[in-house]
């Protein structure tokens, strides 16, 4: 805890057995109070991996409902378990635990409501082995973005966020996308919704056992990037109306995974 503030570290896992303890090691258990792993149907030993480090709280999915699937029950369970900072950090190792106090502290202390871990700031993505038409890709879609949305972030594709319990708790999450666009789909959300949004430069490691989507689903990925950025102009500039962007303050939607004990 912090300031009080209940901190849970949710993991959206598929296939991570090789990488889950190295990530788990390095979370700072001084101020987090519990994690949560959700797995999307590995095929490895992912689920094991969690039971005999000691996660409490395990979800398996029996089939794979996708990235986005995995994310929409890492809040529903987090926030059912009354958490007031929620930070996701990948379990493959590819985003380094050790800022976790940073982000933490930025939203206990009401700085700001949200965090994103940017691989853009600084050098630590080519650094970091991003490969080179990832990174070119990032940045125009970025600028596309900052364009039309409004905003002036270094990029909107980072994996590594926290968020005040209060921001999701006001934001339908549940209608984005089950597919990788769900990143981008929350942050168009939370943008329109007025919230502020703190960026802290983050090294990243791009290596065999890191968890990465290929070229086609890159491009794809990209298409729906394009996608969510129009309709959240159109959205602001009231010539669409979409149920993505309504602001609400309702219970948590209940978990549908198998809790594992």
């Amino acid at each position: 805890m912090i300031n009080n503030k209940k901190i849970i570290v949710v993991l959206p896992a598929y296939n991570a057995e090789l990488t889950l303890e190295k990530t788990y090691r390095e979370i700072p258990f001084d101020i987090v109070d519990d994690v949560v792993l959700v797995d999307d149907a590995s095929s490895d030993k992912t689920v094991q991996k969690a039971k005999d480090l000691g996660i409490n709280h395990i979800i398996q999915h029996h089939r794979n409902k996708g990235y986005g699937a995995n994310q929409k029950e890492c809040y529903r369970h987090a926030l059912s378990l009354q958490a007031d900072i929620i930070i996701m950090l990948h379990p493959d190792y590819q985003y380094t635990p050790k800022l976790i106090p940073v982000f933490a502290n930025i939203i206990a202390q009401d700085i700001y409501p949200v965090v994103l871990g940017s691989r853009i700031l600084g050098k630590g993505a080519l650094k970091g082995g991003m490969p080179f038409y990832k990174y070119v890709s990032n940045r125009f879609l970025t600028l596309f973005q900052n364009v039309l949305i409004g905003q002036k972030l270094s990029e909107y594709h980072t994996g590594y966020r926290a968020y005040a319990r209060s921001v999701l708790e006001s934001i339908p999450f549940h209608l984005c996308s089950d597919d990788f666009i769900f990143d981008n789909q929350i942050l168009s959300q939370i943008i329109y919704a007025g919230y502020d949004i703190a960026e802290v430069t983050c090294p990243t490691l791009y290596f065999e056992e890191a968890s990465s989507i290929n070229f086609k689903r890159s491009l794809i990925y990209g298409l729906g990037v394009l996608k969510t950025s129009i309709h959240h102009f159109c959205q602001r500039m009231g010539l669409c109306h979409s149920a993505l962007y309504e602001i609400i303050s309702s219970s948590i939607p209940p978990s549908s995974g198998d809790l594992q004990k």
